[in-house]
């Protein structure tokens, strides 16, 4: 249990950057959730225009602490290979 000032205040802060972490993260995964849905049963065009948005989230998110650039780039990159093998399969 904290004592001093400070360190009562660290813990007000922690409990708000997890807060707005765990809000980031929610928000990104249920975007690509979302895009998955689309290339199992959606059109293509569909897709795209979800693949923007998420775009859109994960460099949002990425020039955050809550989550590195490189993870984003990752994200970003499957998830394109991801629609390109559905355009490719029909």
């Amino acid at each position: 249990m904290a004592h001093s000032l400070s360190a009562k205040k660290r813990v007000r802060q922690n409990v708000k950057a997890r807060a707005r972490n765990r809000w980031r993260k929610s928000a990104y995964r249920d975007e690509i959730k979302d895009f998955r849905e689309l290339i199992l049963h959606g059109s293509v065009a569909d897709a795209e225009k979800k693949l923007q948005a998420i775009y859109k989230t994960l460099d949002q998110t990425a020039s955050t602490p809550a989550m590195h650039k490189n993870t984003a780039s990752r994200y970003k990159s499957r998830l394109t290979a991801q629609l390109n093998a559905k355009k490719q399969a029909g």
